[in-house]
């Protein structure tokens, strides 16, 4: 089968992503700094390469035969963002450039991108498609709609996919980074203390997709001619408010509880997706209900909470 590059494979979704490809039976590179990802992510039988793809450097060693591009990798919290516009701009954009210049030079199939929700900024409440407008409300989400941009520039040289990712949750999640994950946030404070903090008022909305689902997407993506040229919302189009994710937590943590406290810079106060594309394109259909993922996700979480330092 033929070599695929996964940036990002350390991480929560590029690992994932990863395991699938080497299932189908595909070679897969991987490339990731260990910045936010863990090397025990890393599946067996990926040929690992640790380094930053802002650098050139790490570009030179990656091997020339991989026919498809899945770039996961990057910082990917809107809150974080603030803290550094310039490092966030090197991690999703400069990185990004680099890799359309391999790319192009090595003659690659196509680039599957992922992209986020936060391209959008502030909507109306109802279903958002792909061609709304775009008016992002953080360093993040100018940095990932400018990169789209980029590849629509050299479309031509090097054809494309773009995943404009929902709100990802699932086993594998990250539940010591209190920045980044809502579902996971959540949940690690719940088990650890009984007590979860939110920040913005529980009447927010969000579209929260399954891992699996997303695994999926991806998939289909890197490998359905249907798919190129395409920008596409990943989310399931169901409109969930925090206080309905709070209640399913609370309900399945007995004896847990929330307040409310503070606010995120930069967060959207709701948003979920028109996964009419999605459908159309991909083929997909019947995503994870989320009674059923939170519950995979909470047994999967009571097994590894007890090893996290959710104040690390």
């Amino acid at each position: 089968m033929a070599k695929v590059l996964i940036t990002g494979v350390a991480g929560f979704i590029g690992s994932h992503v990863a395991e699938r490809f080497l299932k189908e039976g595909y070679q897969v590179v991987g490339v990731d700094d260990l910045s936010s990802g863990k090397i025990t992510n890393i599946p067996g039988g990926v040929e690992f390469i640790q380094g930053d793809l802002a650098l050139l450097a790490t570009i030179a060693r990656i091997p020339r035969d991989c026919r498809k591009i899945l770039h996961l990798a990057g910082q990917s919290s809107g809150e974080i963002s603030f803290d550094d516009p310039v490092a966030d701009l090197e991690k999703n954009t400069v990185s990004t450039l680099n890799l359309i210049r391999y790319g192009i030079e090595n003659r690659v199939e196509r680039i599957v991108y992922a992209s986020s929700m936060s391209v959008y900024g502030a909507v109306e409440d109802a279903p958002i498609s792909e061609s709304h407008y775009c008016q992002p409300l953080s360093c993040y989400g100018v940095g990932k709609y400018a990169t789209e941009g980029y590849l629509r520039v050299y479309l031509n040289k090097l054809p494309f996919v773009v995943l404009r990712m929902f709100n990802v949750y699932g086993p594998g999640q990250d539940l010591s980074n209190l920045r980044q994950g809502m579902v996971s946030i959540y949940l690690a404070q719940a088990l650890a203390s009984g007590q979860i903090e939110v920040k913005g008022n529980v009447e927010r909305f969000r579209d929260f997709v399954y891992i699996d689902d997303v695994v999926e997407t991806w998939f289909r993506a890197a490998t359905y001619s249907s798919a190129l040229g395409k920008t596409l919302n990943v989310g399931t189009g169901v409109k969930t408010t925090v206080g309905e994710l709070l209640e399913h937590i609370c309900t399945l943590i007995p004896g847990s509880s929330y307040y409310v406290q503070g606010a995120t810079p930069g967060d959207q106060s709701g948003i979920y997706a028109d996964v009419t594309q999605l459908k159309k394109h991909l083929d997909l259909d019947g995503f994870t209900q989320m009674e059923v993922g939170l519950r995979v996700f909470l047994d999967w979480a009571r097994k590894t909470a007890s090893n996290i330092d959710i104040n690390s």
